[in-house]
């Protein structure tokens, strides 16, 4: 899988999809005098709204109060000078900056929509790289390749690899005797992906597989058809991915015609 920045994960999740036409220069109320646009209470409105709640006098009185709740509090703020303190001001622009990104990438997503078709090919793709068996692993990471050979050695003579995981480096399986669960090759680095594949029920490897975190000895305890969910079932999951992607595209190409100083 794609590595995805968490940028564009961040924003991917924030798009808005369908943005209402927002009244400019009406007053929606006035507390103390300041008013409160009609543009903040329709925004205020459709956040709602797109978040679950159902629409009706309940909603909008309960959405008037907490504006005026709100400017009440931003005015005591402004009366004691908070707007120009510290890193006040700055947060307000990012929180500006913010709103204006989502816009625009809701504008971007709408103007490229990701079709069905796209995310069909996406669900078969990622199909073919998991294959046709699913694994059952565990195994030992260490520092150095002596170290690896060294239980090997301790496994031929018939030691079992869930004791000697109690050293492994890997903090995610160690505490668990060294077990990976069910997985696709594809789920793992190449060097361990491609060394497991070669393993049959019973085996463990009979050299280290070195990759970026280390030396690792594996043990295949066993192996079952795959069976991928549906597509219905992942196709929103296939959507966030492939809209990450895109996003994550996007910022490159600005990125890469941009004059940074």
């Amino acid at each position: 899988m794609r590595k995805i920045s968490r940028l564009a994960a961040l924003l991917v999740a924030s798009v808005i999809v369908s943005a209402p036409v927002l009244a400019q220069n009406k007053t929606y109320a006035t507390v103390n005098g300041q008013p409160i646009p009609q543009s903040v209470y329709d925004a205020f409105i459709t956040e709602q709204k797109e978040q679950g709640a159902k629409d009706g006098p309940e909603l909008r009185n309960a959405v008037r109060e907490e504006l005026i709740r709100r400017e009440l509090l931003a005015q005591e703020a402004k009366k004691r000078g908070l707007d120009k303190k510290d890193t006040v001001p700055g947060q307000v622009e990012l929180a500006k900056q913010a709103v204006l990104i989502r816009a625009y990438l809701g504008d971007h997503m709408r103007a490229n929509p990701i079709t069905e078709e796209r995310l069909k090919a996406e669900y078969e793709t990622i199909k073919a790289n998991i294959g046709g068996t699913e694994y059952k692993a565990r195994h030992v990471l260490v520092e150095k390749e002596d170290e690896a050979k060294e239980i090997i050695a301790r496994l031929d003579k018939g030691e079992k690899i869930a004791d000697l995981a109690k050293q492994s480096k890997d903090p995610g399986s160690r505490d668990n005797g060294g077990d990976l669960g069910w997985n696709s090759p594809a789920a793992y680095v190449k060097p361990f992906g491609d060394a497991l594949a070669q393993l049959k029920k019973g085996e463990h490897s009979k050299t280290p597989v070195q990759t970026d975190f280390g030396y690792h000895v594996i043990a295949l305890e066993d192996t079952r058809p795959a069976n991928p969910p549906p597509f219905d079932q992942v196709k929103q999951q296939l959507q966030n991915r492939l809209g990450q992607q895109q996003i994550e595209q996007l910022i490159k190409t600005l990125r890469e015609k941009a004059q940074v100083n």
